[in-house]
């Protein structure tokens, strides 16, 4: 018999099924059993009758987590969870779960979670519970609703590597690996391929990939490898054209979200802009510490977050006019002020989920702007180069999805929006 999922059971009413999955809970009530059956698409309640004497003596041997089959009668029952149920006909085994699970699916009766380190240790457990499975498929939709908005407008996607001959950003906090005969390094960034890629004509592009940091960090939003998302387009003005893309793709991203049942609010454009000057007058009566006046620390963003949405009733608010000192050598400098790069950061609920810029792309200009910021232009030259003959003027943004999923649902931590998190410490499972 073909499976049905769960989610399709409401329309089988008085038919007979087959449903797969796991064993999320067992009540024995004497003459009567119930199971709550789990996949993917959500719970199911399956009631073993003590007339179906084979199926009844089978549940005495079921722990909870195995994998079973049920075939049996769906049926109408106002009191079950759905309003219908099943009638277990036949069970067989798939998978038999040992009796112990080192973590429990079922919240505890404390409604506490185990302690983090342990559940990511039995991270293919943890993630069985319905409100986890539930954080990838909002990662899914999002991810779908952005990819509907760059095939709508005429974007290629390119796969950049992970292995470079030199680091992608500043030489610092790179994780250096043995190449053959050599040393290479893990990407920061795919930046210098985007760019690349404009270089060669591509014109708009984008890349899903993973990024490396070794940032020895132990926040609630770091983490040494992400999954990241940029993008790169040529012929723009200036970096408004950037932002103003990126209120497009964001609002995909949610729309999508809303669309497949997922509780969000679509943002509205266009977003509030503030410049970093404005930005720490704003904050200063709070007397935060940072020695950084060109950077804003973690407390600041959180404050400014804070006090948009109250002003504005805005998630969201584009940090411009950052300087020279806060920013890359490729980031292109404003004529009207060198001491300002045209580049901004995006503060959701916040937290900075990406940051961006229009980028320098004259070699000469290149140069000048590496030897300022104190690096060794041997080491650069290969990417130098991609400018050197021809190359449209660009810009583009590299976001960090995982923070925006943790703040969309309002989870703890990043970790929790990263199927197998890696900090300074996990390498496993």
């Amino acid at each position: 018999m073909q499976r049905t999922y769960v989610k399709d059971l409401k329309n089988k009413i008085g038919e007979q099924v087959s449903i797969k999955g796991f064993v999320h809970a067992i009540r024995d009530q004497g003459g009567i059993k119930f199971l709550i059956i789990r996949d993917v698409t959500g719970l199911i309640q399956a009631v073993v009758l003590k007339s179906e004497k084979a199926v009844f003596d089978f549940v005495k041997e079921l722990t909870l987590e195995s994998v079973i089959e049920i075939e049996g009668l769906v049926k109408d029952q106002k009191n079950a969870p759905n309003g219908f149920e099943i009638l277990a006909l036949t069970i067989n085994l798939l998978s038999k779960s040992e009796a112990q699970l080192p973590i429990p699916v079922v919240t505890e009766k404390s409604g506490e979670e185990t302690d983090q380190t342990i559940r990511f240790d039995y991270r293919w457990i943890d993630l069985r519970k319905p409100e986890k499975l539930a954080i990838f498929k909002a990662w899914t939709e999002f991810e779908k609703g952005i990819r509907k908005y760059f095939d709508n407008n005429n974007y290629l996607q390119i796969y950049t590597p992970s292995f470079m001959s030199t680091s992608s950003e500043s030489g610092a906090e790179v994780f250096e690996v043995k190449y053959f005969d050599r040393k290479a390094y893990l990407a920061q960034s795919p930046q210098f391929y985007k760019q690349m890629a404009m270089a060669a004509g591509f014109e708009k592009i984008f890349v899903w990939g993973p990024v490396y940091r070794a940032e020895p960090s132990y926040t609630t939003r770091h983490v040494t490898e992400f999954t990241g998302l940029d993008f790169e387009i040529s012929y723009i003005e200036s970096h408004h054209d950037i932002m103003s893309e990126m209120e497009r793709m964001l609002i995909a991203g949610f729309t999508q979200l809303k669309a497949s049942g997922i509780a969000v609010e679509i943002p509205f454009t266009p977003f509030p802009q503030m410049t970093l000057k404005e930005v720490k007058e704003k904050i200063k009566h709070l007397g935060i510490k940072n020695e950084k006046d060109y950077d804003i620390n973690a407390e600041e963003e959180r404050e400014l977050g804070r006090i948009v949405k109250e002003e504005t009733g805005h998630d969201f608010v584009f940090v411009i006019d950052w300087p020279i000192q806060a920013r890359p050598f490729y980031h292109m400098r404003h004529g009207k002020n060198m001491e300002l790069t045209k580049s901004f950061d995006l503060v959701y609920k916040g937290l900075e989920i990406v940051t961006g810029a229009q980028r320098e792309h004259r070699s000469e200009i290149l140069e000048k702007q590496a030897v300022d910021k104190g690096m060794d232009l041997e080491a650069v030259k290969e990417y130098i180069s991609f400018f050197k003959y021809g190359c449209p003027p660009h810009g583009g943004v590299g976001i960090g999805p995982a923070r925006i999923i943790m703040k969309m649902l309002d989870l703890p931590s990043i970790k929790e929006a990263i199927f197998l998190p890696r900090d300074v410490k996990r390498l496993t499972p």
